[in-house]
């Protein structure tokens, strides 16, 4: 069971456990908006519903959180598992610009690739190689890639996420 965390302006953080977020209820660092319908958990002397949305008592900026980090299994999921090379099923990362030559990691000179375009590529540019790019690589956007931990939305979390987008 997962639990959306917001801060006290509505805005989405984390994706956590449902025991993190019932340890920051019971410390009363948060409170619970919406629950699991059959979920319950039982403590000595008390019953509570497995939350599924909860807030926090106070307001917490991450820093940065705009900026969302580069990592091998954002790349594959921005891509969708495809090879930017040559469509087919992708499971490494390519530096479109070879880090041997000044290539950065970053999302713009990241793709996903599959292991034989990238062994065929091996450490030139796809100019060099006659390739062309099927994607154009860049920075993903949007409230899931900006909140830690979700890979997809909840439905319980759609009334939550949509008072974010109202505001936004």
């Amino acid at each position: 069971m997962r639990t959306l965390v917001l801060n006290a302006g509505y805005e989405p953080l984390a994706v956590v456990s449902f025991k993190r977020a019932l340890i920051l209820v019971l410390n009363q660092k948060a409170t619970i908006l919406a629950g699991a319908e059959k979920g319950k958990v039982h403590s000595a002397d008390r019953e509570f519903e497995l939350p599924t949305v909860i807030l926090l008592q106070r307001y917490v900026r991450i820093p940065g959180s705009r900026k969302i980090p580069v990592s091998r299994r954002g790349v594959l999921r921005r891509d969708s598992h495809r090879c930017g090379y040559c469509g087919k099923s992708a499971n490494t990362i390519d530096h479109i610009l070879p880090k041997s030559r000044g290539g950065a990691d970053s999302w713009e000179n990241l793709v996903a690739c599959c292991l034989r375009c990238n062994n065929n590529k091996s450490d030139k540019t796809p100019a060099e190689m006659g390739w062309e790019l099927k994607v154009t690589p860049k920075m993903p956007s949007g409230l899931i890639w900006t909140v830690r931990g979700v890979e997809k939305e909840d439905p319980q979390w759609e009334p939550f996420l949509g008072m974010q987008r109202q505001a936004a």
